[in-house]
């Protein structure tokens, strides 16, 4: 992409539309309409394909079309034709490769064979699938200590793949597995844990079709997870209120018009998304949500019965402990760290004392700032004080973003396994499975760079260039004693590869399973607790390619020669595997009985969720009402206190074409449609006071610095300011292209989920 001065303009239309059907064209067109057009009559569909685009639930109800334009780019990504060759990468040395953007790595192709880093001639070169196996399995048996290795998993991996890799992990003898939920929604997991007693959505699809209110925080489903929208435009149209909380005005919560319905189409029509959308400042959803308790709390003392009390008596404890928090609250206090002011929040606070079934959504614009637990916490209270988890139309909604980042999370993939789990792997497998946590992502960047992680095994992701620090991290892998990835595609995360550094091609969601024991279909759980087949059924990029349950099992099975676990099994045949989760689960997790059985029904089985049937799995058998006060010192502050006020808030966000890291290329130059960027991703958009305080102009091209309080520098260079409707000092730019302003310390209290939102820079000419 060129950074060469392209006028950037306010998208006027709606979102969707025929610019969606254009995006959708442009994804096939580019990369060859076959077979990712033959491939998108099966996604989403009952015992079809799984999109690996988002983790959205599927329709609950026949849909023949029910993928959106994004994931109709990462299936063209997929079932591409273009193919990264071993003789490329033997024409190519890692250095060079190094050079390329993200979206010409992606556009590389599918890896085709399991390769080797030849560190004398700098490349990676074609190995034996057995001497892949053998050197990895070397390498972590040579390691000094279990705990000196890390297993890393994308959400992208099925269940069927995620249970043998943390089963791996812990009969290696480590806890060390960080996922990439670690990097977005722990604080959604950990904040509902204590509040409700389970970490995970109490809503379902058809809720949406029951609520009277949608409330939608922190978000942006036009670019993140379109279907999202297609719920929202009918819920609107049978009269539903939305609500949203969002710092940046996104037009896919202003206006949509649905690609799938022909008479917005052909008249040009759209739907109004949101009856109100406040622009809350960046971090200032814990005050906003604290200021419309505050209203709800004041006029139920004015009017008695807007709050549930039967509800509050029978299911909850704490309230007295919430009101006399809030109550002491400052009004004008509130609207400064909120950046709304007192009327509005009272207005929000009618609309959902006059909803008696509301929905709460909220995505990484909670989660990834320094008080997201107590954010989300207070949202909980929030919908508790009116009785809104437990019933139809009604709860709590983690919109997650890999596709299957919830499954491996429930089959084991954690650096903080429950006790129930690992009692049922030492009653299957018979091994005492390691207790103590090991570590999670944010511990795994500070211990490569201090150099207590020696091994890195990552099932897929990309993983150096999500976190915080990328450049410290990448240079830091390149010191590891052994790297290994299980990758369908390059990324710069391969780039640093250890002393020993593998990188082993797999199957991707798309690709027919052929094992020993016959063709194979996977399992995935989206945010929603939906768990359902995916069946691949195009012809595998090459024949060397392997599947990633086949790689892990195998993997496992040459590091531990003494192991009496059927590896090769699980390699070979799903169902034994979802006979072995079934067992395990069995005392810590509900719903897996007859996996095997209910996997195959039409759309898969639903996990029970105890908070949605009212059951409350906390230390006091209650929701718990978890009072919290404004918060008088963060991020921003102690930036401020070091560097002065001309420190600002940045605020990572994706574009429009992209998936988390993955960047696609469009070839009209297309970046981000919504927010009128062609052609460069190097903006940072700005609203008009900060550039009037700050001496800059719209177009100005300039440096970020971040304003660290370790000492470290961090810089990156040649951005344009893009002047953006935008309130007080918050500056947004595209991750993840800016992750390296973002220190490893900068993380949500108690979560330790990184504070992409809140990262405080100096912007210089």
């Amino acid at each position: 992409m060129s950074d060469k001065f392209i006028p950037i303009q306010a998208y006027g239309k709606p979102a969707g539309g025929f610019g969606s059907l254009r995006g959708t064209a442009r994804a096939l067109t580019g990369y060859g309409p076959f077979p990712a057009l033959q491939t998108l009559a099966h996604v989403n569909q009952p015992q079809g394909i799984d999109c690996p685009g988002c983790a959205y639930p599927d329709s609950p109800t026949d849909k023949a079309v029910d993928f959106c334009e994004q994931g109709a780019w990462a299936i063209s990504h997929e079932a591409t034709p273009k193919r990264a060759t071993p003789a490329h990468f033997a024409a190519h040395t890692v250095s060079e490769l190094r050079k390329n953007e993200e979206w010409q790595l992606e556009a590389l192709g599918r890896l085709t064979a399991p390769m080797l880093y030849d560190r004398a001639s700098d490349t990676y070169r074609e190995i034996e699938w057995a001497q892949a196996f053998e050197l990895a399995g070397a390498s972590l048996r040579a390691l000094d200590c279990p705990n000196r290795a890390v297993f890393y998993a994308s959400g992208r991996s099925s269940n069927e793949a995620a249970f043998p890799y943390q089963l791996f992990a812990r009969a290696f003898g480590t806890n060390n597995l960080p996922d990439s939920s670690n990097y977005c929604h722990e604080a959604s997991g950990d904040a509902l844990r204590l509040s409700i007693g389970v970490g995970k959505s109490t809503v379902t699809r058809e809720d949406f079709e029951h609520a009277e209110a949608v409330f939608v925080f922190g978000q942006n489903p036009a670019t993140n997870h379109p279907r999202m929208l297609g719920d929202l435009r009918h819920a609107k149209l049978r009269g539903c209120k939305i609500v949203v909380f969002n710092p940046l005005l996104e037009r896919g919560l202003q206006k949509f018009t649905d690609p799938q319905a022909a008479g917005e189409l052909l008249t040009g029509s759209s739907t109004p998304i949101a009856d109100e959308y406040y622009q809350v400042r960046v971090g200032g959803d814990l005050a906003a949500i604290t200021g419309i308790i505050k209203a709800l709390l004041e006029a139920d003392s004015r009017a008695p019965g807007l709050l549930d009390r039967a509800f509050i008596a029978d299911h909850t404890q704490g309230f007295e402990a919430l009101e006399a928090v809030v109550r002491v609250q400052d009004w004008p206090e509130i609207e400064r760290s909120s950046g709304l002011s007192r009327a509005q929040m009272e207005q929000a606070a009618q609309l959902y004392a006059a909803s008696n079934a509301t929905i709460s959504t909220w995505c990484m614009g909670l989660t990834q700032n320094e008080y997201a637990v107590e954010t989300i916490q207070m949202l909980t209270n929030l919908m508790l004080l009116r009785g809104n988890v437990g019933k139809p139309g009604a709860g709590l909604m983690p919109v997650r973003g890999h596709s299957n980042v919830q499954g491996d999370r429930t089959v084991g993939v954690t650096s903080r396994p429950k006790a129930e789990w690992l009692q049922g792997l030492e009653r299957v497998f018979g091994f005492t499975p390691p207790s103590a946590p090991g570590l999670d992502a944010v511990s795994v960047i500070r211990g490569l760079l201090d150099g207590s992680v020696h091994a890195f095994t990552s099932l897929g992701g990309n993983f150096a260039v999500a976190g915080p620090d990328s450049p410290r991290v990448l240079d830091a892998l390149s010191r590891c004693k052994l790297t290994v990835h299980i990758a369908t595609k390059l990324n710069r995360t391969h780039l640093y590869p250890g002393q020993t550094g593998l990188l082993l091609p797999c199957l991707g969601r798309t690709e027919h399973d052929e094992q020993a024991g016959g063709q194979q279909f996977v399992s995935v759980e989206d945010t929603a607790s939906m768990v359902h087949a995916s069946t691949g059924r195009n012809r595998p990029a090459s024949e060397k390619l392997r599947s990633e349950p086949h790689i892990v099992t195998e993997l496992a099975r040459h590091t531990l020669p003494g192991s009496t676990i059927d590896w090769a099994g699980m390699g070979r045949d799903y169902d034994l595997t979802r006979d072995l989760i079934e067992r395990v689960a069995q005392g810590a997790v509900a719903g897996f009985e007859q996996y095997n059985a209910n996997i195959r029904r039409k759309r898969g089985f639903h996990l029970p969720n105890t908070a949605a049937l009212r059951e409350w799995k906390t230390d006091s058998g209650k929701a718990n009402f978890a009072p919290h006060a404004l918060p008088q010192d963060g991020i921003m502050q102690r930036a401020r206190a070091v560097h002065g006020d001309r420190v600002v808030c940045l605020a990572t966000v994706r574009a429009h074409r992209q998936y988390n890291t993955t960047v696609y290329h469009d070839p009209t130059g297309e970046v981000d449609r919504y927010r009128g960027v062609h052609g460069t991703r190097k903006v940072l958009f700005i609203g008009p006071a900060t550039l009037a305080r700050l001496g800059f102009k719209d177009g100005d091209t300039v440096n970020l610095r971040a304003a660290s309080v370790d000492g470290i520098e961090r810089v990156v260079e040649g951005y344009r300011l893009v002047e953006y409707p935008i309130r007080g000092d918050d500056v947004f730019g595209y991750f993840p292209e800016l992750t390296p302003l973002s220190s490893p310390d900068l993380t949500a209290r108690g979560s330790n989920t990184p504070a992409f939102k809140q990262v405080p820079i100096l912007i210089e000419r």
